[in-house]
This record gives structure tokens, C-alpha cells and sequence, in this order.
């Protein structure tokens, strides 16, 4: 299968390395915002291409697949670009930066008949996946979700420390990362959903603290707190209330709620979160099927972030 991959950044190269353990994957072109840098990457991976453009990109010969790990502000516009070329996509998350935006990429995913899946990371996280099994099997039941998303993001820098191009959100970004993940948990869909912003930062112009409350169909309730003023600890920190147990999942770890450590060893062919949304993506084109966070499974996600931000800006 030939793939290319467009933003040579700090995702952008976890999804090279992912590709790399999957094995039988060739990518063939590495798009990047400059030249040189991309070039640099590319070498290191062994990839035979590089460019600025990613209709340069696509038109490399026999292009199967597309993952697009690019700025926010420019997913949807990319993956509507590969879908109409007719090339499998997956754009990492957030899909897009607006509802208007998310459901364009729906629309251009049933005109093209191509799979769009969007990186919705938590899904496949093993931690997640073993709660999954537990709800699936019907020995555990949410009861509530909270949730912490911390970052100390006072300037505008990339996991790596590098200056950004663009700026990131809690609510299109971080949010959408825990909303799906609930939606997706608790089995049932959004009823409710309240959000309270903190000030916005003199420069970016974003709120850097957030509080969000969610309920399901389901009944389960989830409370999510995000800040991008927080000085450590940083990370994403879900807590599973349950009728029978208490978990704590911690990207690829999960404890009990005695902090006792789960082994969620076996859950999957990897504990890399990455690595099993790709196998997911790559297994979904070669047996022709939905694959799991498809653009439309997620849509209700960019659906309730809409709400919320209308009520945000209503809050003035």
C-alpha cells in the first residue's frame, strides 16, 4: 500500500514510526511547510520524496492513502483535496475547526465512496480499549467520567518546543478528543452539554482554561476540566466511575482506583495508541469496510462542539 503523509511535525513523525512497526506500508512523498526540514525527515525515514504541496504529493504514482497530521485550520480543506483526487484519507484529529467545515468532509467522504477516518486517538488507546472490553462484556457501567486535560501552553510552541504555525484549541482539540470518548464509552449520545470559558490570552486570542459538563442517553455524566496554564502535572487523566470499579487511564496505563496498575499488555498487537489507529486504518482499506472513527461515527462529536462554542459565544 502507498501512503503519503503531509505535516512533518511532532504527530506527523509518531505516525512515521507507527507505519514503520506496522511494516508493508510504503510511503512514497512527506509534505511539509518547509522545504529543507521536510527533506531532512524524509531522508531519515527513507522516503524518495518531498515537498511543499500536497497535490505534488497525491500525484505520485499509485497513491492509495493519505494521512494528513497538518495545522487545524487546514484538515478539511486537505482531506476533501484527497477524497476528490480519490485517495483513502485520514486526518488526524480535530477533523475540523468548525461544524460547517466537518460535515463538508462527511459529505465529500459519500460523494467519493473513499474511507475518511478521523484520528480519534483515545479509541485506541489500550487503556480505553480494556474499559471498552469490560462495557462491552457488561460487567462495568459508567456511571461518571472526569476528566483533566492539562497543558502549560503560555507561548505558542508544539510538543517538541518548536515555535507553531498555527495555534491550538481546548475546545475544537483537546475537547473533541474527550467528547468522542464519552459518546463512544457511555453508548449512547449527548444530551446535555454546558460550557464556562476563563479569560482569553492577550495575544492568541483563546480562552486557556475551560470546564465542560456532558450527559449522555445512557444517563452517565462527564465533567471535563482543560487549561492551558497548568504548570504540571501535564497530560490527559480520564477517571471511569462505574457501578462495579473505578479506573484511572492514563494514555497507554490504567489503574484501579486503589492506583493499583492494570496490565493492558494484551489488550492489542501494541500498546502504542498511534500504531493501532493506523493498523486500524490500513485493515480498513484492504477489507473494504467502515473503519472505526469514521468521519461519520465522529460527526456527533463536531456537532456537540459546535453547541458548545455557540454557547461560549453567547457568554460574550
Amino acid at each position: 500500500m502507498k501512503v503519503i503523509l503531509a505535516g512533518a511535525g511532532a504527530f506527523g513523525t509518531k505516525h512515521l514510526d507507527a507505519i514503520k512497526a506496522i511494516g508493508g506500508i510504503d510511503v512514497v512523498s512527506i509534505v511539509g511547510r518547509r522545504l529543507e526540514q521536510t527533506q531532512e525527515i524524509a531522508g531519515k525515514y527513507g522516503i524518495g520524496h518531498a515537498t511543499t504541496e500536497l497535490g505534488e504529493a497525491l500525484a505520485q504514482p499509485g497513491v492509495d492513502a493519505a494521512i494528513l497530521c497538518t495545522p487545524t485550520q487546514m484538515h478539511a480543506k486537505q482531506a476533501i483535496e484527497c477524497l476528490q483526487a480519490g485517495i483513502h484519507v485520514q486526518v488526524e484529529i480535530p477533523l475540523a475547526d468548525s461544524l460547517e467545515d466537518a460535515e463538508a468532509v462527511a459529505a465529500a467522504q459519500r460523494a467519493s465512496g473513499k474511507l475518511c477516518m478521523v484520528g480519534h486517538t483515545r479509541r485506541f488507546n489500550p487503556s480505553h480499549q480494556w474499559v471498552r472490553q469490560r462495557l462491552d462484556s457488561g460487567d462495568f457501567h459508567i456511571q461518571q467520567m472526569d476528566v483533566q486535560t492539562y497543558f502549560f501552553r503560555r507561548t505558542n510552541m508544539n510538543a517538541l518546543g518548536q515555535p507553531r504555525s498555527w495555534t491550538d484549541h481546548l475546545l475544537w482539540h483537546h475537547a473533541a478528543h474527550t467528547v468522542d470518548l464519552f459518546a463512544y464509552q457511555a453508548g449512547g449520545e449527548i444530551t446535555v452539554a454546558n460550557a464556562v470559558a476563563g479569560p482569553l490570552h492577550p495575544e492568541l486570542g483563546i480562552a486557556m482554561d475551560m470546564s465542560i459538563q456532558l450527559k449522555s442517553s445512557t444517563g452517565a455524566i462527564c465533567t471535563l476540566s482543560l487549561s492551558f496554564n497548568n504548570d504540571g502535572p501535564l497530560g490527559t487523566f480520564f477517571r471511569y466511575i462505574g457501578d462495579t470499579g473505578t479506573y484511572i487511564a492514563r494514555y497507554d496505563d490504567l489503574f484501579d482506583g486503589k492506583e493499583q496498575k492494570i496490565d493492558v499488555s494484551k489488550v492489542a498487537v501494541s500498546m502504542n495508541g498511534i500504531e493501532l489507529q493506523d493498523r486500524e486504518f490500513f485493515a480498513a482499506i484492504r477489507e473494504g469496510r467502515e473503519p472505526n472513527a469514521s468521519v461519520h461515527q465522529v460527526l456527533p462529536c463536531y456537532r456537540t462542539l459546535h453547541a458548545l462554542e455557540q454557547q461560549l459565544l453567547a457568554q460574550g
